[in-house]
């Protein structure tokens, strides 16, 4: 597949882009330098919650709108970073009042309301640990989470509680405490009401020290197997949530910012609360499910200057026939960042086409706290690339040796396993609970992010496949990721997911699950037609030997297309952990 190049014009941009000169910035770059742009606690410390809310709050900042709420029946709310500070400081109080300490753990089980903004900032603010849970969970992945986390606290909603929580209450031994949102009255001791808590707690409360190693975040992964992990951050993070907020999203005090992800997964914590507030701007949450008439209508009528989303979403507004930068009042929207799963080319080339500016694509996981390597604003795209390291972030692509050590592979276009070297400031601290799995993760300084990708002589990289998606068929190995994006091409297709299938004469074969646009219906004409089109952009070897139409294909909440379940299903396996499917 031809690799293409989408230049930038700096002197089109409305702003100048906070980093101009990648190779200079890179070079001079020091977290000293980052960690000069905090107060640091009076107490003495670093904790998020102020240098987030409380800091704007205590300066000129104090009556600007933190947090723009619109409620899907058009009730729209906003609160100040003064209000912001009041309201996380009561929910705070509440904590203490009830003996909730440093460390333990407030878990968040709600839908995008206000007060679940206010009660992360709040368990921050009292040191304890922020556990969202993504509203959609089942009662079983709820459990999972909950008691592999030690959860002492959960903020839910009356419905959710009723649904999900009382029947697990008995298997819940470690919680002491659950309050409801929406709740007028406790039922009992431990159900409480938060509105009845909030209104008798202070809106003063100062936060005790704070190292920076104190644990902050606790986000839990799913495998393919066995238990979800739970990954654990700590306030320092915020150093690399800052620096990346600047440079990959290139945050300006004046922006009006949106990310369209839930807090119950890592990127709507990091990049849904923390970093907009970090960098003192306006903050919109929508409490709606995706809807495209909805969503562009946000874009134009609050002047959205940056806009956070994932390939999922961008998939399904490609597949509707429309020119939203001719219907839609764009102009105030300077940047388009995704993040999820690799985005493929064309959706990139989309965005050019009927967005009037390109999609940037960028990568990081839950273990790396924050975005790592990206397509940055001032600098060219080759579309389908994650772009090339922050500032601050040293990665390379390397090869495990027999005997436990680790190769550099230098050479450009050589694949192999994507590694960062130790010492980025959100770097997960631990697994909880599971040291032994943890330390899997490292060889020496490098931590192993077992994405297999290759490195090109212009410092892009480039993703192949997380390294047990590789299909080897007949001597060749082949990343799902090149597959797909090849099939994208096709005017007809909407997605793709590609997997290995066993095949006694040539290992494994190469097989696409497509689902279509609109206009298009799945027929043997067309499974022949895309077959042949396969064959002509990557050649008999690469290309799919089967199609099979879907009409959507599996995909977890943050966008991920789940290639694992779809090989499950096609032999006949076990599922496992389907905890994040998307509905």
């Amino acid at each position: 597949m031809e690799k293409k190049w989408i230049s930038k014009n700096i002197e089109e941009f409305p702003l100048r882009p906070n980093l101009l000169e990648y190779d200079k910035e890179y070079r001079a770059f020091s977290w000293q330098r980052i960690a000069e742009n905090f107060d640091g606690l009076p107490s003495g410390g670093l904790n998020i919650a102020h240098e987030a809310i409380d800091r704007h709050a205590n300066g000129e900042l104090r009556d600007k709108t933190a947090l723009l709420w619109l409620g899907q029946n058009g009730e729209k709310k906003t609160y100040s970073f003064a209000q912001m500070k009041a309201e996380s400081s009561r929910f705070a109080n509440v904590l203490k009042s009830l003996g909730i300490a440093k460390g333990e753990r407030v878990f968040t089980l709600s839908t995008r309301l206000p007060e679940l903004y206010i009660s992360a900032i709040g368990v921050l603010k009292n040191r304890s640990v922020l556990c969202p849970l993504f509203s959609q969970f089942g009662p079983e992945p709820i459990l999972q989470r909950m008691q592999g986390g030690d959860a002492k606290v959960l903020v839910t909603t009356t419905r959710l509680f009723e649904k999900k929580i009382r029947p697990l209450l008995e298997q819940l031994n470690t919680l002491s405490y659950v309050f409801l949102i929406d709740a007028l009255e406790d039922e009992n001791a431990q159900v409480l009401s938060l509105p009845r808590l909030m209104e008798q707690a202070d809106e003063v409360f100062e936060i005790e020290r704070t190292d920076p190693e104190d644990m902050s975040l606790l986000h839990f992964t799913s495998g393919t197997t066995g238990m979800p992990k739970g990954v654990v951050h700590v306030h320092k993070a915020l150093y690399t949530h800052w620096m990346s907020g600047k440079y990959a999203l290139d945050m300006h005090p004046d922006d009006i910012y949106w990310c369209t992800a839930d807090p119950g997964w890592v990127t709507g914590t990091a990049y849904g609360i923390i970093t907009p507030w970090l960098h003192g701007l306006t903050n919109i949450v929508d409490e709606s499910e995706f809807d495209a008439e909805r969503w562009y209508s946000i874009l134009q009528e609050q002047n959205v200057s940056i806009w956070y989303t994932a390939p999922t979403a961008i998939r399904r507004l490609m597949r509707i026939d429309s020119f939203p930068a001719q219907e839609y009042d764009l102009s105030a929207l300077r940047l388009i960042q995704s993040v999820g799963e690799p985005l493929n080319p064309e959706a990139v080339l989309w965005g050019v086409e009927k967005l009037k500016m390109p999609i940037h694509d960028n990568w990081w996981q839950t273990e790396t706290g924050g975005i790592m390597i990206s397509n940055l604003l001032s600098q060219s795209i080759r579309p389908g690339s994650m772009g090339r390291p922050l500032p601050g972030i040293e990665a390379a692509i390397v090869r495990l040796e027999d005997d436990g050590t680790l190769t550099q592979v230098t050479q450009a276009d050589k694949e192999g396993e994507l590694a960062l070297k130790v010492g980025w400031p959100s770097m997960f601290r631990a697994y909880l609970h599971n040291e032994e799995r943890y330390k899997k993760c490292f060889v020496g300084e490098w931590y192993l992010s077992g994405d297999l990708a290759y490195k090109d002589k212009e410092g892009y990289f480039w993703f192949i496949g997380r390294a047990d998606d590789i299909i080897k068929t007949s001597g060749h190995m082949v990343g799902p990721f090149e597959v797909e994006s090849s099939l994208m091409e096709h005017p007809g297709v909407a997605e793709a997911g590609v997997i290995g299938k066993p095949d006694e004469m040539i290992g494994q074969l190469v097989k696409a699950f497509v689902s279509l646009k609109a206009g298009y219906e799945p027929s043997e004409e067309l499974r022949h037609e895309l077959l042949g089109f396969g064959r002509s952009k990557l050649g008999a070897a690469v290309a799919p030997k089967e199609i099979e139409f879907l009409d959507n294909l599996p995909k977890t909440r943050s966008g991920k297309i789940m290639r694992r379940l779809l090989k499950a299903r096609e032999l006949g396996l076990s599922e496992g952990d389907t905890s994040t499917l998307e509905d």
